[in-house]
């Protein structure tokens, strides 16, 4: 049976809040910094040409407050997360001592994927969020057509990825469910069955990566498609300073690298849930053995 208090990302979450939440405003000090470098590169681009250096020292100002945040946010999260680690895999191995050997050690291994969801993926979705924001923000005050542009690209984005969801999550099941019977199929010591084992995973692993591909091929064509859309419009109308040439390219680049974290996002949260869902079953663990 597994654990009575079953495991979840809000769970983890919620019993670690003052740690979740440090690492989160050490995330979005730095990221609005990092945000505000394209616009102030175009500040300071624009008053080299006046032969004004004010802007240069402002933006200089930001880029070593952007080192100093970045190099402390990363000594932080690395030693909050990792009491995390070890504080819910130690829950979760007291509250399943029933389940085999083989299904717990494989279970334990998705239980450390929610905690390195909250350190590696949350940074990048409030990264994404705020660049997101600023770049349709800039856009639209540069061109309200550029924003529209840019808004439009990202809601075709999400239309792709619908089409790839249901997909990734039964492929993650079935991956998942395989890797539970690995120390079962290793205390065999057949051979045979392991090296189908291996054979079953890897093809599991290509057919997630195939359906990658297509996804991100997909989108990023639609994403730089908006970009070139964004130039050729910056360009055709009105007379723009360099500056705001150089910010326009810039913060439609921001808006891909932003647009770009939610399918990643939701690819995760796709085999995320498919995890919770197979950690906190209440059923018996019965797999079939597809190496026999």
């Amino acid at each position: 049976m597994t654990s009575v208090a079953p495991i979840s990302l809000y769970r983890i979450i919620t019993a670690n809040k003052t740690k979740v939440t440090i690492n989160a405003i050490l995330t979005i000090v730095e990221i609005t910094l990092t945000a505000l470098v394209p616009m102030f590169i175009g500040f300071a681009i624009d008053g080299l040409l006046a032969k004004e250096t004010t802007e240069m020292f402002v933006l200089v100002a930001i880029l070593i407050s952007l080192i100093v945040m970045s190099v402390i946010r990363r000594f932080y999260d690395t030693r909050a997360y990792g009491e995390i680690r070890v504080k819910v895999q130690a829950e979760f191995v007291k509250n399943n001592a029933s389940l085999s050997t083989s299904v717990l050690n494989a279970r334990l291994d998705m239980v450390r994927e929610f905690v390195d969801f909250l350190e590696e993926s949350v940074p990048e979705i409030l990264n994404a969020v705020i660049q997101f924001i600023v770049s349709l923000v800039v856009l639209y005050f540069l061109n309200p057509m550029l924003a529209i542009a840019a808004l439009c690209s990202g809601v075709m984005m999400l239309l792709i990825y619908t089409l790839f969801h249901g997909n990734f999550y039964i492929l993650n099941g079935a991956y998942n469910k395989q890797s539970e019977r690995q120390v079962t199929i290793l205390n065999t010591g057949s051979v045979y069955k392991l090296v189908r084992h291996f054979n079953y995973l890897k093809e599991l692993e290509i057919k997630l990566s195939d359906r990658e591909a297509i996804l991100y091929g997909s989108v990023f064509l639609v994403l730089l498609s908006m970009v070139v859309f964004n130039l050729w419009y910056a360009t055709l109308h009105g007379a723009m300073s360099a500056g705001v040439i150089f910010s326009i390219v810039s913060y439609s680049f921001e808006f891909v690298e932003a647009a770009i974290v939610l399918p990643m996002t939701l690819q995760s949260w796709s085999r995320l849930t498919e995890i919770t869902n197979r950690i906190n079953s209440t059923d018996i663990v019965h797999i079939k053995d597809i190496t026999d």
